[in-house]
C-alpha cells in the first residue's frame, strides 16, 4: 500500500512539473556524458531549469541518441532539436571564415585562444553563422590543441613530415598545412582512422590528446609530438525560431547558464588533458611502445615558420583583417 501511495505521489509530481514548463529545449550531442562536453551539457540543463524556475524543461540526449554527427545541423535547422554543439569544422560550409580555427600555430596558448574566442574576432565569426540557416551561435567549447603522431619516425623538425601520409578532417587549410611540409594529406572519416593507421593506409595523425587516447591511437602509433600546432573546438548553436519565442528575461537566463556551462567545459577539458597526459606517460614508460616528444621553443618555431606560409592563401576566404586581428589579440 505504501509503495502504491508513493508511486501515485511521484506520478503527480511528474505531471505537475510537466505542466509547469512553458518551453521544452532538447539538447543533442554525439559524445559520452562523461566527457567535458557531456558534463557541460548536463550542467547547462540543471542551470537553465534552476534559473528559469522550471519554465524551460531541458532534455539532454548524449551519444547520438537522437541524431548522429552528420544529421544534427539539419535537425537543428528543422527545430527537431533546439541546441547542438558540433565541431567547428562542421560550420565551414555555412561560414567559410570559421576556417580561421584550422590555421596552424595561430594561437599562442589557451589564454590567447580564449581571448580570441571571447573577443571581437569570436563575435564576428559567430555573426557569420547567425546570418545563415536559422542558427544562433551561443558560445565556443573546448576540445583542445592538436598534436602530431606518427608510426614511421618521430616528428621533430618539419623535414620529418616529408612523404608521410597524414589523416586529416575535410579542410582546405589542413590540406595546405601538410603540403607545406611535404606531407601527403588524406581525408578519412574519424571512425576509420584506427584501422587506417593499423594497416598503414596513413602514417600519422593530428589530434587533441582526448581523441588520441580514447580512440587508442597510441596502440598503432610509435611517437607523439606535443606540438600544439592546431586547434579543435565546438560551437554551441541554438535554433533561431526557438530562441526568438523565448521572452527576454528567459533569454538572459539561458545566456547566463550557457556562460557558466562554458566555464565548466573549459575547466573540465584542461583537467581531462592533464589526466590523459599522465596515462600516456605511464603507458610509454611501461611498454616502451610510444615515444613522447616535447619540442623546444626553437623547434616549435621551425614548424610554425614552415606551416604559417599557408595564411595568405586563405586571406580571401577567411579575411586578412580577421586573421591579423586574431594574431594581434592580447
Amino acid at each position: 500500500m505504501r509503495k502504491l501511495v508513493l508511486g501515485t505521489i511521484a506520478a503527480a509530481m511528474l505531471a505537475t512539473s510537466g505542466l509547469a514548463a512553458d518551453y521544452t529545449m532538447k539538447v543533442s550531442h554525439v559524445v559520452s556524458a562523461s566527457t567535458p562536453k557531456g558534463k557541460a551539457a548536463d550542467f547547462f540543463e540543471k542551470r537553465v531549469e534552476e534559473l528559469t524556475g522550471g519554465k524551460i524543461d531541458v532534455q539532454v540526449f548524449p551519444n547520438s541518441q537522437l541524431y548522429g554527427d552528420g544529421e544534427e545541423i539539419k535537425a537543428l535547422v528543422m527545430n527537431n532539436v533546439q541546441v547542438i554543439m558540433p565541431s567547428l569544422s562542421k560550420f565551414t560550409s555555412v561560414a567559410p571564415q570559421m576556417q580561421l580555427f584550422d590555421l596552424p600555430f595561430i594561437f599562442r596558448d589557451k589564454a590567447h585562444l580564449y581571448n580570441v574566442m571571447d573577443g571581437e574576432v569570436g563575435k564576428t565569426l559567430k555573426s557569420f553563422v547567425d546570418a545563415k540557416k536559422q542558427m544562433i551561435a551561443m558560445d565556443y567549447w573546448d576540445a583542445g590543441f592538436k598534436d602530431f603522431s606518427s608510426s614511421k619516425k618521430p616528428l621533430i623538425v618539419p623535414e620529418d613530415a616529408k612523404g608521410m601520409k597524414f589523416r586529416i578532417q575535410s579542410s582546405k587549410v589542413l590540406e595546405a598545412q601538410f603540403k607545406a611540409v611535404g606531407g601527403n594529406p588524406q581525408v578519412l572519416p574519424f571512425s576509420e582512422v584506427y584501422s587506417a593507421l593499423q594497416q598503414g593506409v596513413v602514417d600519422g595523425t593530428e589530434n587533441p590528446l582526448s581523441n588520441f587516447y580514447t580512440k587508442k591511437f597510441h596502440e598503432v602509433q610509435s611517437s607523439l609530438t606535443l606540438s600544439n600546432h592546431g586547434y579543435l573546438g565546438y560551437l554551441v548553436v541554438m535554433n533561431e525560431q526557438f530562441w526568438n519565442k523565448l521572452p527576454k528575461d528567459l533569454q538572459e537566463k539561458v545566456s547566463q547558464a550557457m556562460k557558466e556551462a562554458t566555464e565548466l567545459e573549459r575547466k573540465e577539458s584542461a583537467v581531462e588533458d592533464a589526466k590523459i597526459m599522465d596515462e600516456l606517460r605511464k603507458y610509454s614508460k611501461e611498454t616502451g611502445k610510444l615515444e613522447i616528444i616535447e619540442l623546444t621553443p626553437e623547434q616549435k618555431q621551425e614548424w610554425k615558420k614552415a606551416m604559417s606560409v599557408v595564411y595568405p592563401k586563405f586571406y580571401d576566404v577567411i579575411g586578412e583583417d580577421l586573421i591579423k586581428k586574431a594574431i594581434d589579440t592580447k
